[in-house]
């Protein structure tokens, strides 16, 4: 059987596996950790992205709001939706108006509706121009990582953890995969989906790095007041907050446009992007949960009620494209030097149905 060597055990390598095997290839999963979806499947807002959050972005807002639908029946396990989803506009120095965020949604199809009063009263309105109800669910990334592990054991799929993909040659037959343990696979390609890490194997193998930018980024882990019990908010759209459940917890995250960010660096960073996690590793870290929850207290008075347990840090890895309209695009780039490896990257999860696309494309190329 022909074989595809996947580098990266995140949510997006792991349903790639599936799609190759479900298409008559096989595919091995290489990944790092002792387990899979340890890194950013794991550390994030946990949304399922409706397409509230790209006003400024067409094609983001559409396309996830075509594939929300999609992702919420392909994986009703992990969905939790018990919770009233609330969009507000800030009135001041937001990149939208409340006019023009209305607007925009009903051209994507994303449905809003007029909050009860209850919740409006929520809000200072000297400072938020209007809020609504929307259709936004969450989900929990370890019911995702158990029912993906259950599908691949039930396919055959081989995943070798505790190892990597150092390097990647060309051959004959495709490439060859240079694995830690000094081991080699010759296989059709190899799909480098290591997010943080795709300029690990770049670096490594000789190839161009991939523009990316990268952010030390935090998730203050906090528990809601009662007044909030049962809420989520995002303020739009600019250097604002949002705070959203993480199920596998049972807390809730609050993050900050402005405070989550503690540093960043690109590409030309040779160093750092060639070592994106060893560099995370010595990075200090330092709560802003006070900054943001002090900003985000002010158009919402009630939040200040909330208590810090704990922080959740990761990298966040970002095209330089999404920096000018906020959009999430997804990256498949095959590598112009040796086009048997192809850079793939998604900036939410429910991307992965734009991937599916571009994999179809691949193998029918494929030869």
């Amino acid at each position: 059987m022909r074989s595809i060597i996947i580098a990266g055990g995140g949510y997006f390598g792991c349903s790639i596996a599936l799609m190759l095997h479900a298409r008559g290839w096989r595919a091995i999963v290489i990944e790092e950790a002792d387990d899979l979806l340890t890194q950013a499947s794991r550390i994030n807002q946990a949304r399922v992205h409706g397409g509230y959050h790209y006003p400024r972005s067409l094609m983001t807002a559409y396309r996830s709001r075509q594939n929300y639908e999609r992702f919420r029946q392909s994986n009703r396990s992990a969905i939790v939706d018990e919770f009233t989803k609330v969009y507000a506009v800030a009135r001041n120095f937001s990149k939208v108006t409340a006019n023009q965020f209305e607007t925009f949604m009903k051209r994507v199809g994303a449905p809003l509706k007029e909050p009860p009063a209850a919740i409006q009263r929520l809000f200072d309105p000297a400072l938020t121009e209007r809020s609504w109800i929307a259709q936004e669910c969450a989900f929990d990334f370890s019911v995702l990582r158990d029912t993906l592990r259950q599908k691949m054991e039930a396919a055959g799929i081989e995943v070798r953890l505790r190892s990597t993909v150092l390097t990647a040659s060309p051959h004959l037959s495709g490439a060859v995969a240079g694995l830690s343990d000094g081991s080699e696979i010759e296989c059709r390609f190899i799909l480098n989906v290591t997010y943080a890490g795709l300029n690990r194997i770049t670096a490594a193998s000789g190839l161009p790095p991939v523009p990316l930018k990268y952010e030390l980024a935090e998730l203050a882990l906090v528990k809601l007041p009662p007044e909030l019990d049962g809420i989520s908010v995002t303020m739009m759209c600019g250097p604002f907050f949002s705070f959203l459940p993480f199920p596998s917890l049972g807390l809730t995250t609050l993050s900050h446009v402005r405070y989550t960010p503690h540093a960043s660096w690109t590409e030309k960073d040779h160093r750092l992007a060639e070592t994106p996690y060893e560099t995370f590793n010595a990075m200090g870290k330092h709560s802003h949960f006070k900054l943001m929850l002090a900003d985000a207290s002010r158009f919402l008075p009630a939040l200040s009620g909330a208590r810090y347990h704990d922080s959740l840090w990761t990298i966040k890895t970002i095209l330089p494209l999404s920096e000018i309209d906020d959009g999430r695009p997804i990256l498949f780039h095959r590598d112009p030097v040796m086009p048997s490896v192809i850079h793939v990257m998604g900036g939410k999860i429910d991307n992965i149905f734009d991937v599916e696309v571009e994999i179809d494309e691949l193998l029918k190329n494929a030869g």
